[in-house]
């Protein structure tokens, strides 16, 4: 097997509600994450921010895959998801969430993806 990349599966639950209908804060949490892991951003991050009291969708291509995050304000939970196809040391989401978006837990999984190597 060959390792493809690692994909990091984030939920973050006991967020603070107005953090999560705040595109600027979830800008920031990309922001930040993509400096410090050093990914390099493919065009330009797609945002949306749900009407009323709903929340935020983001996505930002990368050369090396994609992040993305969903905030659900209504359960004060957010979820993200970061794919990279290269080796990356792993970022401090439980430190990065509980300080930028008041989140209470955080569970963090990563999942290595593997392929076959081709038969000749």
């Amino acid at each position: 097997m060959l390792t493809v990349g690692t994909e990091w599966l984030i939920e973050a639950s006991g967020c603070d509600a107005a953090a999560l209908r705040d595109e600027a804060r979830l800008r920031a949490v990309f922001t930040r994450a993509i400096r410090e892991l050093e990914l390099r951003v493919v065009g330009k991050p797609a945002w949306h921010k749900f009407p009323g009291e709903g929340g935020v969708t983001g996505l930002a291509m990368l050369t090396e895959s994609h992040l993305a995050c969903h905030t659900y304000p209504e359960l004060s939970t957010a979820t993200f998801n970061l794919y990279c196809c290269r080796e990356r040391a792993p970022w401090p989401w439980d430190e990065r969430l509980r300080e930028m978006l008041g989140a209470r837990d955080v569970c963090v999984r990563s999942v290595r993806r593997e392929a076959h190597a081709p038969l000749n």
